[in-house]
């Protein structure tokens, strides 16, 4: 081996391989565009924008079987000659070129295609380059990263899905413990070909990571995803999160594997019941009493909404003087935060009942219709709401999923494969490649000589 494959070996760093010819290849300018070699000894180095590098690579050790991975020294037959795009240098794209061959395994009792170590199987780039290649589609859309790369739309997206597999199966399994259901309206126009506008999303609220997608939001929906549990992964479910849609509820409870499994509302969707009686008042009081009052409530729906604290001295001076024009509208406002700071602050469940049955008896016997509905919701769901003081799950996790939902659909400008978008939320959402150790390691992924490929191995 001459110096200039012994440099180019030591460039490539795939142990047991070396690189026996390199050459480049060369796009003409003429119409037809063909494609010719080019000598570097004869003629100079091409611009990278119109050329591409070849290193042609020689195996130095036994060949392992592509299933199994045991070595075989029996040779079945050749295949041939096959090219794997590699990441660029010095801005010249960079193709391995190798001739893989058919083993005889004796384990395997087959004649699988030998395994490289530097490629998957049914890849048409090496594995380093799909882990780079995916850390930049993690803040930039598929086709602009397409486009870097001189590669497909289709291809980009087989490639982020090949290296988030194989960081998946790096990661530990986990037992769902904490389970969150919620559904997220696919839009006008982004209902599914079966005609379902909305879909119902799965998570895990230990993690914040989405565990299942399905079209839908009744009770078949989460059924679908129930029947396809084993009643080992049913038994370690403690608790499931929700908001009031009862067929949710429905599901949950009509599963007599989940008996053992309580219930709870967050308490996001619970101030929304209170903030909507608050906010149906306020249009009886104002908007609907003629155009006098309208003139003194318009521009105010915020400003009773809002949480107290987080008024400005201006604007709680502005509300004050906003209750006085109607009782009903104060109690109602002093019943919204009163809930709030209970929902919040209750260490225990017999003391956030104590202070459910104080909101009961200032809405009770109300003639005002929205806090008489209000109270006979907070009834319905009271075991749900007496659940989450006894538990506290990060309920808020829910409506970050989905934040992150919208962040991916904006930046995509759509998605028709939410199987594929539920993938890229979870990956999105674990962010291994936050830090700088989390790269590092993300990356090793696909080089086995990173430095970071021994942590990986010592974890594993």
């Amino acid at each position: 081996m001459g110096q200039r494959a012994r440099i180019l070996t030591q460039i490539l760093g795939i142990p047991g391989w070396k690189v026996t010819d390199a050459f480049f290849e060369w796009k003409t300018s003429s119409p037809d565009d063909a494609i010719v070699r080019v000598d570097l000894r004869l003629n100079p180095i091409p611009s990278p924008w119109r050329a591409r590098l070849i290193l042609q690579l020689s195996r130095r050790l036994t060949a392992r079987c592509g299933k199994c991975g045991r070595l075989c020294r029996r040779r079945h037959s050749g295949t041939e000659l096959r090219r794997w795009k590699d990441l660029s240098w010095a801005g010249f794209e960079v193709w391995l070129e190798y001739e893989p061959v058919r083993v005889d395994c004796d384990h395997c009792d087959a004649t699988p295609v030998e395994r490289l170590p530097f490629a998957d199987r049914y890849q048409h780039e090496t594995c380093r380059l799909q882990q780079h290649l995916t850390v930049q589609a993690a803040s930039m859309p598929t086709l602009h990263v397409a486009e870097m790369h001189k590669l497909s739309w289709g291809a980009v997206r087989r490639i982020e899905e090949q290296a988030i597999a194989r960081w998946e199966a790096s990661r530990p399994q986990k037992p769902l413990r904490m389970g969150g259901l919620d559904e997220k309206f696919l839009g006008r126009r982004g209902h599914h070909e079966s005609g379902e506008r909305f879909v119902t999303i799965v998570s895990d609220l230990e993690t914040g990571e989405p565990v299942w997608i399905g079209y839908g939001r009744d009770e078949a929906t989460v059924k679908e995803w129930l029947d396809s549990l084993t009643p080992e992964q049913k038994k370690a479910i403690e608790l499931f999160a929700m908001d009031m849609h009862e067929p949710f509820w429905n599901a949950i409870d009509n599963d007599p594997q989940l008996d053992h499994v309580d219930i709870t509302h967050d308490a996001f969707h619970v101030v929304k019941r209170v903030n909507a009686a608050v906010d149906e008042l306020r249009r009886q009081v104002f908007f609907r009493a003629g155009e006098k009052m309208r003139a003194i409530g318009c521009g105010c729906r915020w400003l009773c909404l809002r949480a107290w604290e987080k008024l400005t001295r201006s604007e709680k001076k502005k509300l004050k003087k906003l209750l006085t024009f109607n009782r009903q509208l104060a109690r109602a406002y002093q019943v919204k935060e009163e809930l709030r700071l209970l929902l919040a602050q209750a260490p225990d469940g017999a003391s956030l009942k104590k202070g459910l049955e104080h909101i009961y008896r200032r809405i009770r016997f109300r003639r005002n219709v929205p806090l008489r509905k209000l109270y006979e919701s907070l009834v319905y769901h009271e075991e749900e709401i007496l659940a989450l003081a006894e538990h506290r799950p990060p309920v808020g996790r829910i409506e970050a999923l989905n934040n992150n939902w919208e962040t991916l659909v904006r930046r995509a400008r759509g998605y028709r494969d939410h199987q594929y978008l539920l993938r890229k939320l979870r990956f999105m959402i674990a962010n291994p490649i936050r830090t700088g150790s989390g790269l590092q390691r993300f990356l090793a992924l696909g080089d086995p000589t990173h430095p970071a490929a021994a942590l990986l191995a010592q974890a594993a």
